[in-house]
């Protein structure tokens, strides 16, 4: 009975791995707060906002207006007779609207900015949220590989007293050590994938520091939920942010394509001058001239419409893509529907006891071995079945969360907590 105490005085501990880093816990709300206010990448996203902003002041500046100063030297041969000074002023006067329309254009493309963070940061909550599910599933395999090392090390360390005993054979300690140092390499590569996740998870909030990790606090299982594919239809038609932006770009094109037609017309150019005449006193008195002008470009450029056939392109494009849009988002969700349905099945098959029973046998094993009823590597066969049915568990619910976050950016939902 020595080996069974052994093998049951398991506890898991990350500190008999590696304590250079400090471990602050994370859970999901606060992990998803940090990442709405310091991801870098949504930080610089935020910027095109504020430019598309500042685009609609550059639309609202009207031409600036031309002053012009002249002098002027009378000669009669090399007798000078006079001379004259003049100034006068311009201005371009748009008489077709052209500035309003490039201000209307400015608007739609800063309310098309602002769905294109909407969507942005709805592919950023979905990325975000696998990140943590990773480091949450790396946290589990590594529990797993921890308990499994231990198991086996309390095995080799009673294999060597029963040899001493002369109750098993020399090859069965030399095999119980080898499957513990096997399960310790095992182990080691478990920890650097659980610390690389913990990396990304830093690197996602934009709090990266060199001597401390976020540990995720949460659970990949969850309350299977229920959902109508056609309540998600319609959701999504209504709130995802990128059929807004699709929509935003339809109204841009066709803001472009009014600007196109407005730039088309002419602008007039009115000026208005003053000018004095100083004649010497031999050949007059001096005059004052004032004069006014407007001037009429000819357009004759307005022969080529490239610019016109352009922007009705680009109308025709951004409706072309809108109904795509609409076509992706309801094949999106119906994948997505039958990803997540899939995986609630097999997470429902793991539930019914496979871990269960898997853990039975391999303690019956340990039991029938200390009693020398069994082989080792019947031991063996049963503590790597039962570990590989509960890395597949853990993959599973790692991939039925997955799951549920795809079917959730799909439909332009999010409710989600782990």
């Amino acid at each position: 009975m020595l080996l069974v105490g052994l093998l049951f005085q398991v506890r898991t501990s990350y500190s008999q791995i590696d304590t250079s880093y400090h471990r602050n816990e994370l859970r999901y709300s606060e992990y998803m707060d940090l990442v709405g206010k310091h991801n870098l990448d949504l930080v610089a996203a935020r910027y095109e906002v504020s430019k598309a902003e500042a685009a609609i002041e550059i639309a609202k500046v009207f031409a600036d207006p031309v002053l012009s100063f002249g002098f002027s030297q009378d000669h009669e041969g090399n007798l000078a007779t006079g001379h004259g000074v003049d100034g006068g002023v311009s201005e371009t006067i748009d008489v077709f609207g052209k500035r309003h329309a490039r201000i209307d254009l400015a608007r739609s493309q800063h309310e098309l900015s602002k769905a294109l963070l909407a969507d942005f940061f709805r592919n950023l909550e979905a990325e975000a949220s696998e990140y943590f599910l990773e480091a949450l599933k790396q946290k589990q395999l590594f529990e797993v590989k921890l308990n499994s090392y231990q198991t086996m090390k309390r095995l080799a360390q009673a294999d060597s007293i029963r040899l001493k005993l002369g109750s098993i054979m020399e090859i069965d300690a030399i095999q119980s050590k080898l499957e513990a140092a096997s399960l310790f390499n095992e182990l080691l590569q478990s920890e650097a994938d659980l610390r690389n996740a913990m990396i990304v998870l830093s690197q996602v909030t934009g709090t990266l520091k060199t001597d401390t990790l976020w540990t995720p606090d949460g659970n990949l299982k969850f309350k299977q939920r229920s959902f109508l594919i056609g309540d998600l239809y319609k959701t999504a038609l209504e709130k995802r942010a990128d059929l807004v932006a699709a929509l935003y770009t339809k109204d841009v094109a066709d803001k472009a394509l009014k600007v196109a037609h407005k730039e088309r017309h002419i602008d007039l150019d009115l000026s208005l001058g003053i000018g004095n005449s100083y004649p010497s006193a031999a050949t007059g008195p001096t005059a004052t001239t004032i004069s006014g002008g407007i001037a009429i470009p000819l357009k004759f450029s307005n022969y080529y419409k490239g610019d016109l056939k352009l922007a009705q392109f680009q109308v025709a494009q951004s409706e072309v893509l809108y109904e795509k849009a609409g076509l992706q988002i309801r094949s999106e969700i119906a994948q997505a529907m039958q990803k997540y349905l899939a995986f609630c099945k097999q997470v429902e098959s793991y539930d019914h006891g496979m871990i269960e029973s898997a853990q039975n046998v391999r303690k019956g094993k340990l039991y029938s071995y200390s009693r020398g009823e069994t082989s080792l590597l019947e031991v063996l066969i049963a503590q790597r079945t039962y570990n590989d049915i509960q890395q597949s568990y853990y993959e599973t619910l790692f991939n039925r969360a997955v799951a549920l976050v795809e079917l959730e950016k799909a439909a332009g939902i999010w409710d989600i907590s782990f």
